[in-house]
């Protein structure tokens, strides 16, 4: 066989021979680092913020049904094409996402973002407080949703398995599909629940979401979010008078002025020397905590005139009244 015979059989061989494919072997650039693609995983991790006393939460959020994800896209690769190390690379059979230390930094900052986001939401609710808002004021505070009181009637009923002693202090849903819930444990004195019992309770309570969502008794995307009431809840009155009679208290209440004027609203850091259930009023004194002894002088205890003031309080006359922790 002659050279010109030989560089046609080889040419018709090249032919014949079926293309690899080489989208299944994507190369990987030197300093990319690969992680698994996997459904989020449902995390349970402490509240940086130790104002609200212990603070568990779930942060799981199912963006939607199974039947609503799109399919995952094949990553095509030139043969001869150089890779970039800022593309995001998905391969079919694997299911592998390449990142870059570029594509890393901006998850960290989209993180930081979130706990920015939820400090500020946080901060927010501290300073419109008021009794009832279904925060840190307690009670229970519905969105209008079409699925929030079946999330309610879920959670009452979870509260019942613990024979009581779990009880909701507040339940509160948001329109962009949350549920936050404060919980409180009565068999302590003052009700503050262990990390242990808000577990127990995250977890009883996502379960039987999970179901009513398979029912779709509610939406496919919620998230939950489980506290304790904080350590400067609100007091409920006269109901929980008698459970925290040893704390000093913040008290804003309304009293009445001189016969031509109008009531006056004042505030200050109490300790409950009385109420009487019957007349419906308390008497207060001064507490002795850090901000009444600043009044007295630096370094110096109460005076005895501060010991001996004394303030009498119809129960309708008390605008709030909650824990005080800074002694």
């Amino acid at each position: 066989m002659d050279l010109a015979s030989a560089g046609r059989a080889a040419a018709q061989a090249r032919l014949l021979t079926p293309p690899v494919d080489r989208s299944r072997f994507p190369r990987k650039p030197f300093g990319v680092c690969s992680r698994p693609l996997l459904p989020p995983p449902k995390l349970w991790f402490l509240s940086p913020h130790p104002e609200r006393g212990v603070s568990l939460i779930n942060r799981a959020k199912r963006r939607g049904s199974a039947s609503q994800r799109p399919p995952p896209k094949q990553a095509i690769l030139e043969e001869e094409e150089e890779v970039d190390e800022e593309r995001v690379i998905v391969a079919e059979e694997g299911l592998e996402v390449e990142f870059t230390d570029d594509l890393e930094e901006v998850m960290e900052d989209d993180d930081d973002f979130e706990d920015e986001l939820e400090e500020n939401e946080f901060e927010e609710e501290e300073a419109n407080l008021f009794v009832g808002d279904g925060g840190a004021g307690g009670g229970i505070s519905l969105a209008g949703m079409w699925w929030d009181k079946e999330a309610l009637a879920i959670a009452e009923e979870v509260s019942m398995s613990f024979d009581g002693d779990l009880k909701m202090y507040a339940f509160k849903t948001t329109a962009n599909s949350t549920i936050r819930v404060r919980i409180e444990k009565i068999s302590t004195k003052y009700g503050s629940p262990s990390i242990d019992d808000i577990e127990a309770f995250s977890k009883a309570y996502r379960s039987r979401l999970d179901e009513a969502e398979l029912a779709e008794r509610i939406p496919d995307n919620i998230s939950l979010e489980v506290s304790s009431p904080g350590l400067e809840r609100v007091v409920r009155i006269p109901d929980d008078l008698e459970r925290f009679k040893d704390r000093p208290m913040y008290v804003k209440y309304i009293s009445d002025g001189a016969a031509s004027s109008s009531p006056q609203e004042g505030d200050g850091v109490f300790k409950l020397i009385s109420y009487d259930m019957e007349l419906c009023h308390c008497t207060w004194g001064l507490a002795d905590v850090k901000i009444n002894r600043q009044k007295a002088g630096k370094g110096r205890p109460l005076s005895k005139k501060q010991r001996e003031w004394r303030l009498q309080t119809p129960f309708e006359s008390l605008c709030l009244v909650r824990l005080h922790s800074d002694c």
